[in-house]
């Protein structure tokens, strides 16, 4: 019932609204000017009508959606326009007596104006076929020597061009995401945003459940191959979800909507991993198929820690060193199919279905050794655990657009349904000082994330300089964990219910209706201001499956209003400034939520609290961009705060374990600037870079003198690449990236570098076009092991930890496309649901420090 009223409260919000403005502009304002294929409001009508049919004059076919203005013999200018149907017909109507002629225009044509066309008063005018001429040239040869930014700005984001960087393949989205700016990913493969790793990530603006799971492991599962782009959004505007506190990470995968029919095959080898992909697409008039599947594996990923701790309890001090070495191998598979309908040329439907699955497998050789002064001194005592992460996801999309004839108005209906279902487990075999296996310890952990999302959006322009946008959305989340607990004595004993973590599960739904209004305006003085304001309510029911008293959870529902504004002025040559505000909330996702006690490593226990609340931050950015000859550069400035903040919360216990779960006791604040630019040499040759410097202060807040902590420092992180084009279809790139030491709330952790190098040779068919490529990258190639280490300290514990990553790789790369496509019909932008509203973990809740080494 909650759902159903939910959805009546977004569908009467959104719907009361969503009708074009009626009216006009009173005063003395001048009318807004004509586009083709609207008509001016103020304008007089009368009952004249010219038609026709647009045809290609080589093939004579029709010519859809080509562009007729009607302008006047008078004064030359447009009043009234249209656009050509499937049919290549067209027709203007309502027309008041006078001289006119038509003025055909369409990409790939010649422009077409008819003679004189005299409007009398209910005159019917057909003017038959207008034949359309092909815009062709001859040449004799053409040297296409300009590249594409690698990286470039947008009014209101940044945009990473994967597709055109030959290093990016055969790796997977972690690998790209560290050459974007503003960006920063871990050797695990974890992501921040200016030094917060609360983003949202979307795929082709659409939420999947795989990421909600674990960030870090869904861009595992993302081939780089398949990214056309990534987007940073700094300062989303009011129709972004709220969630994201330090912003949203939008991943463009590579779409074919042109006519035809393509099968592309990309493939690659390396000493660390194997890709093979397959991907067709097909496109007949009004429809559009694409079915494509991508599987990778990921062999040889040696890894190993070495973690001392010490534990102050009730006066006693104990000491505790471990060593292991992990080895990882993960084996994914990503399968969709695609579909598009046009239902008339203003409308349109879209569907696809998208399946993907891992298997990942952790092995892991732990000894532990407890020193004099400790409870059990001098005891040895080693683990090999074995840690599955298995999953399955399903992202089902059924998406309905109309555009009107007035340019900018838009209303759709998107829907979706996510799931991903997940096994977290790990089986340990327990030794004593000797070889002998003394017993076993196991954890089950099963749960599922699932989401139903309806969402409803419409905007319009409001004279020629403004444009209102506004909707409703409704998700429905449930998330679902099931936990059980298993010890056995000696190598081959039963399996028995273990006593001192009793076996339950947790059903966590929650409900988020929300609604936003955004006003753009846009001076004649070039300032472009935006500014909006979203709503979200949300409630939740939750429980465990077997209740222990003491422990009901009771989260009363709340909402949220996030105001945000965009101003943004452009200057002259090029230069643009820009300054944004925007408030954000960070709900904790079930990395956070899960009570499952993690305890692969008994030493560094971690769970989940369900009790948690969304965090909120206040967000304010000043930036400026410039193009300098061939040189463009762009700073920016930024300010965040971030109340009841999500904040590891550490004990320890008399025997040196040390307990890890999460409280909404932290403040954080950054303050920083990033720089980065592009430079193009001789039309063949860009270099780019940048760097990142903010200064952090963290606290916990907490009341318990033995909790308390705050930590404060400067972090900097850079990268840098060069892409050369070379004759004959060579081409080289290089990139490299270094992170200095990071600020944690106890401690530090110190820097790591990275770098890569790639070759590609294009390969042509005989007519000189490509068809495919060869390369060879390699990455780290100097470099092995990397060490990376984590200080950590409180009044209650010390804990220093050693990680080696096993990152040196170099891999051959092959793909190759099998058919033709041409444009013979232009697409329509396709819309999708977005949500954007979790707080991923960065490492999942998973191992603190000391933890398994997970490897990429």
């Amino acid at each position: 019932m909650k759902k159903f009223i939910l959805f009546g409260i977004i569908l009467c919000s959104t719907l009361s609204f969503a009708q074009p403005p009626a009216g006009n502009p009173q005063g003395g304002a001048r009318p807004a000017p004509v586009i083709p294929g609207t008509v001016n409001p103020d304008a007089p009508r009368g009952n004249g009508k010219i038609s026709g049919v647009l045809i290609d004059s080589t093939t004579n076919k029709p010519v859809e959606f080509a562009t007729i203005a009607l302008l006047s013999m008078q004064t030359g200018k447009p009043i009234d326009g249209t656009t050509s149907d499937e049919k290549g017909k067209f027709a203007l109507t309502k027309l008041v007596p006078g001289d006119y002629r038509l003025q055909v225009s369409f990409l790939g044509y010649k422009n077409k104006e008819t003679g004189k066309l005299k409007i009398e008063r209910g005159s019917d005018i057909n003017v038959g076929n207008v034949a359309l001429a092909p815009d062709v040239k001859t040449l004799q040869e053409v040297n296409v020597v300009g590249q594409t930014q690698i990286v470039e700005e947008k009014v209101d984001r940044l945009v990473y061009n994967a597709e055109k960087d030959i290093t990016n393949k055969g790796g997977d989205a972690s690998e790209v995401m560290r050459k974007v700016p503003m960006l920063s990913v871990d050797l695990d493969g974890n992501v921040t945003l200016r030094g917060s790793s609360n983003v949202r990530v979307l795929i082709n603006n659409k939420p999947s459940t795989i990421v909600a799971a674990s960030v870090a492991d869904a861009l595992k599962q993302i081939p780089a191959d398949m990214i056309k782009s990534v987007e940073v959004i700094t300062s989303p505007s009011a129709k972004y979800d709220a969630e994201g506190s330090a912003g949203i990470i939008n991943i463009i995968t590579k779409k074919n909507t042109l006519q035809g029919l393509t099968l592309n095959m990309d493939a690659g080898v390396g000493n660390r991993g194997s890709n093979l992909g397959l991907n067709g697409n097909y496109r007949a008039g009004k429809m559009g198929f694409s079915l494509g599947g991508f599987g990778r594996a990921n062999y040889n990923i040696k890894g190993g820690f070495e973690n001392t701790q010490r534990s102050f309890f009730d006066g006693v001090t104990t000491e505790t060193r471990q060593i292991a070495d992990t080895k990882n191998q993960f084996i994914f598979g990503n399968y969709q199919l695609g579909f598009d309908y046009d239902i008339a040329k203003n409308q349109s439907i879209t569907a696809s279905l998208r399946y993907g699955a891992q298997n990942g497998k952790t092995s892991q050789n732990l000894a532990t050794v407890f020193f004099p002064g400790g409870i059990i001194p001098g005891q040895t005592s080693r683990r090999d655990v074995d840690i599955k992460n298995l999953s399955g996801t399903v992202d089902l999309n059924v998406d309905y657009t109309k555009t009107f004839k007035k340019p900018q108005q838009e209303f759709s209906i998107l829907t979706q349904f996510s799931r991903n279902n997940r096994t977290n487990d790990y089986e340990a075999d327990l030794f004593g000082s000797s070889s002998d296996i003394t017993g076993r310890d196991r954890n089950d952990n099963l749960s599922y994330n699932q989401e139903s999302t309806i969402q409803i959006d419409y905007q319009t322009p409001v004279k020629a300089n403004q444009l209102v946008e506004f909707g409703g959305k409704g998700i429905f989340r449930q998330v679902d964990s099931d936990y059980k607990y298993f010890i056995s004595t000696g190598p081959t004993g039963e399996y028995t219910q273990n006593p001192t973590r009793p076996n339950n599960g947790l059903d966590y739904d929650q409900n988020v209706a929300a609604t936003y209004f955004s006003y753009t305006y846009t001076s004649k003085s070039k300032y472009t201001i935006k500014a909006g304001a979203r709503y979200e309510y949300t409630m939740i029911n939750a429980n465990f499956r077997s209740e222990i008293p003491g422990q009901s959870i009771d989260i009363p529902s709340y909402g949220n209003l996030v105001p945000s504004i965009n101003i943004s002025k452009s200057l002259k040559g090029g230069k643009t400034v820009k300054l944004a505000y925007n408030r954000r909330l960070q709900r904790p996702g079930i990395q956070f939520l899960n009570p499952n006690i993690n305890a692969a490593n008994p030493q560094n226990i971690t769970f989940g609290n369900p009790y948690l609340e969304p965090e909120l931050t206040d967000n304010i950015e000043l930036s400026t961009s410039a193009y300098i000859k061939k040189t463009y550069l762009n700073f920016s400035f930024f300010a965040r705060r971030t109340d009841n903040s999500i904040e590891n919360v550490r004990t320890t216990s008399p025997d040196g374990v040390i307990t890890t779960t999460y409280q909404n006791i932290g403040h954080k604040e950054n303050y920083g600037a990033n720089v980065f630019g592009n430079i193009s040499l001789f039309s063949k040759w860009q270099i780019g870079g940048g760097a990142d410097a903010y200064y952090s202060y963290i606290t916990n807040n907490s009341p318990t003198p033995s909790l308390n902590a705050s930590n404060s420092g400067v972090v900097v992180t850079g990268r840098m690449f060069t892409s050369l084009s070379l004759k004959k279809g060579w081409g080289v790139q290089g990139f490299g990236f270094v992170q200095g030491r990071s600020v944690q709330l106890q401690g530090y952790q110190t820097g790591f570098a990275f770098y890569s190098l790639g070759i590609k040779k294009d390969i042509k068919d005989d007519k000189g076009q490509t068809k495919g490529s060869l390369g060879l990258a390699g990455e780290n190639f100097l470099t092995n092991p990397f060490k990376m280490r984590t200080e950590l300290s409180s009044p209650t514990f010390q804990q220093s930890n050693i990680n080696y990553f096993y990152n040196r790789g170099v891999r051959l790369t092959f793909s190759y496309r099998i058919g033709k496509m041409s444009f013979d019909q232009p697409q329509r932008r396709k819309k999708s649901v977005n949500n954007d509203d979790v707080k991923d973990g960065g490492d999942g809740g998973g191992q603190p420090a000391g933890g398994a080494a997970k490897q990429k």
